[in-house]
């Protein structure tokens, strides 16, 4: 007696089951820059701009000593989704700002790291003031999100205030 065949598609389903599992583990979570935090190592698919040293200019500083130190460097990131992200980071290497532009907004919870509860509980109170859209503008004391755009075209900005290097101003994290 012989033992019964198995259908095809079994075989199928466990190709596909061995592919997907494959593929979960390849697939990392995107990692991104954690503001108040380290800078991140670009995601799969993503290309990093060389660093490009910053001088800030604090008033009443000569020029001689403003373009001999850089007190801020900012690293631009293209992810594969075309967004690029701007991570600015202080002397010492912490990320004191993070700008974004492109097609898509970038993942915020992964972005803003310990401070996305803080932006969530601002984003709640604006729409509950405001209404659920249009652009975001959270501000308080020891955060600062601002962000608009429409499908495909999102641009945005998140930084700490109280980080900010001498001489660095909100408008210079773009």
């Amino acid at each position: 007696m012989k033992a019964p065949k198995q259908p095809r598609h079994g075989h199928l389903v466990s190709a596909l089951a061995f592919v997907a599992g494959a593929l979960s583990v390849c697939a990392a979570a995107p990692a991104y820059a954690v503001l108040g935090g380290d800078p991140m190592s670009a995601p799969q698919g993503a290309t990093s701009a060389n660093a490009v040293a910053r001088a800030a200019v604090a008033s009443g500083a000569s020029n001689a000593s403003s373009t001999s130190a850089s007190n801020y460097t900012v690293r631009s990131t293209t992810l594969a989704s075309g967004t690029v992200i701007n991570e600015y980071l202080s002397s010492e290497g912490v990320v004191f700002g993070i700008a974004w532009h492109g097609p898509r907004v970038p993942d915020l919870a992964s972005l803003l790291g310990s401070y996305f509860p803080q932006y969530q509980q601002g984003l709640k109170a604006q729409r509950a003031a405001r209404g659920g859209r249009g652009p975001v503008s959270v501000q308080d004391s020891g955060l600062v999100v601002e962000s608009s755009g429409h499908m495909g075209a999102f641009a945005g900005s998140a930084y700490l205030p109280q980080s900010l290097p001498a001489g660095v101003s909100a408008s210079d994290i773009q």
